[in-house]
This record gives C-alpha cells, structure tokens and sequence, in this order.
C-alpha cells in the first residue's frame, strides 16, 4: 500500500510540473489571441476576418498573440518555443508568422517562418515595428498599433514591399535608430558593468600616465566607438564616442600643471619610473608598462498550426 502512494504522490507531482511547464506557452485559441486583453473586441474581430482571408489567398498562417508579461524571459527565446508550439505555416512550406506583444515589458516581436524569410526580411520586420507599431504603443494605442502593423505585414507579404508611405525610411536611418543588441534590463546592466569597467579603467590609466597616456588614448577609440553600440545602440555609442574624444585629452591637459603629474613625468624621465596612487609605472627600452604587486600591463608586444517552423528570423522592439 505505502509503494502505491509514494507512486500515486510522485505521479502527482510529475504531472503538476509538466502542466506548470505546459501553462508557459499560452494556448492557441485563435488567428487572434489577446491574453492581456488590450484589444477590443471589434478590432479583435476585425483583424481575425484580415487574417483568415489573407490565408485564404496565400496559405500563409498568421497569428497575434498579447501576453502582459514575459516574466524575464528573452522575447526571441519566447517567440521561438511559441512558435515550435503552434507550428504556424504549413509543413514543408514553414509559411507561417508571429506577432506578439508584451505590454507590461514593453516588448514587440515579429517571428518569421522559414518560407517567408525571403518576402518578410528583418529589416522590413524591424520596419514595421519601429514605424507603424511603437509609435502607436507609444501614446496608448494598442487597437492602432497592432492592426496597423498586422495590415502592414499582409502588405509586405502580398506586395513583397514595404507601403509607398514607409519607402523614405533608408537603410541607414534604420541602422541609425537601432538600440543595439536585444537584452533584458539585468543583462544590460551586467554586460555594461563588464565592459565600461574595463575600457574605463583602462581610460583613466591613460589619463593618469605621463607620455604613455596618448599611446592609450589612441589605442582605446575603436573600443569605445564598437563596444558601447552593443548596450547602447549606434546612437548611443556615437555619443560615448565623441564624449571620450574630448574629454579624456582636456583631462589630461587640466591634469598636465598639476603638481603631482608633473613630478610623475619628472621621476619618469629621470628614473625610469614613477609611482601614481599606488601604481607604479615605469619605461623601457621598447615601451612603457605599470604594475602594482603581481599585476601588470605591457603596451610592448602582447489556431491549430500547419507543422511549419521558424529559425529565429524577425526582428524585435520596445517602446
């Protein structure tokens, strides 16, 4: 009798946690399925009757999906399991394409079947969630946004080219405007605590050191002007770039009449080396390096889907 409880009770359990699993992906319930509940119902009917006939033309699967939140899991990792759920577009032709909306994260992603990769590219996905989409989420408009942006894919998808009213919008704009790689708040912060750590420390060595401080200001622009870009987009880097380019040589200049770097540069050139906030730093026949204890530095020489399927193309947003 106690093995079959123990048996019972671990099936009990077995199968609470396969539903709690299963209960992360929502449930195909439409073309149309508004989890977060923040489309109303005629704009929700409306775009399910779009929906329908465009697959009626074309055999193409479209769904939309609301959820409120993502519980801070990535939205591409989401996509992707959501879609191998669904199976959206027909097998063998991986027609099928994704929209979803998490209001609460402030996230958009359109997810793009194999077959549909070619018409639907992710630049044109990025397209249509940066100017049809996010500036519609940006005042409220959620009704706006999604239909907007699901009637603008059916274009795209029909059309095979973005609407006359979007054919301004250049390449390099777009490159422009991006916000740089697509990552949590938490990654951004640590990925960002790594990085400025680093070329920052480095940065202010620079600033510090007699002579040998140009060699890393030089040495240290394409840092600064390519890793910012990957937590702060192109836009951002730029202005860290430009930041960095002024700053760190009219530091150095303030830095230059100071009594204590002068004194350095003077112990530099007399006794070869010198010894700045507990650092020691020192020059050699073929460069100049700075120790402090065993660390060192040497600039010397060192609705039901049809089995299609998605490989992660699209493109993401936020608002």
């Amino acid at each position: 009798m106690k093995r079959i409880l123990r048996f019972l009770l671990l099936s009990a359990i077995i199968l609470t946690a396969s539903i709690a699993v299963a209960a992360d992906i929502p449930y195909l319930t439409g073309r149309v399925t508004d989890n977060a509940q923040i489309l109303s119902q005629e704009t929700s009917q409306s775009l399910t009757e779009s929906l329908k006939a465009h697959e009626d033309r074309t055999g193409n699967q479209i769904a939309v999906l609301t959820v409120s939140t993502l519980d801070g899991e990535n939205i591409e990792e989401f996509a992707t399991k959501l879609f191998e759920e669904w199976k959206l577009g027909q097998k063998g032709k991986d027609n099928g394409l994704l929209i979803i909306v998490a209001p609460n994260d402030r996230r958009i992603r359109i997810e793009v079947g194999y077959g549909l990769e070619s018409t639907m590219t992710d630049l044109m996905a990025g397209r249509i969630i940066q100017h049809v989409m996010t500036p519609k989420f940006k005042n409220g408009d959620y009704d706006g946004g999604i239909a907007d942006g699901a009637r603008t894919v059916l274009e795209v998808l029909e059309g095979g080219k973005l609407p006359e009213t979007m054919g301004d919008v250049s390449e390099k704009a777009n490159f422009l405007d991006s916000k740089g790689v697509d990552m949590t708040i938490g990654e951004r912060i640590l990925f960002g605590a790594f990085i400025f750590g680093i070329i920052g420390l480095f940065t202010i060595i620079g600033i510090i050191t007699p002579d040998f401080g140009w060699f890393l200001y030089l040495f240290l622009i394409p840092f600064w002007a390519l890793f910012p870009m990957v937590i702060l987009g192109v836009r951002g880097a730029l202005i860290c770039l430009v930041v960095y380019v002024i700053v760190f040589p009219v530091s150095k200049l303030i830095l230059k009449y100071s009594g204590w770097y002068q004194k350095a540069r003077n112990d530099m050139l007399t006794k070869g080396k010198a010894s700045i906030g507990g650092f020691t730093f020192g020059s050699g026949g073929s460069g100049r390096s700075w120790s402090s204890g065993r660390s060192g530095f040497s600039s010397g020489s060192s609705f039901s889907g049809g089995g299609g399927s998605s490989g992660g193309g699209g493109s993401s947003g936020s608002w």
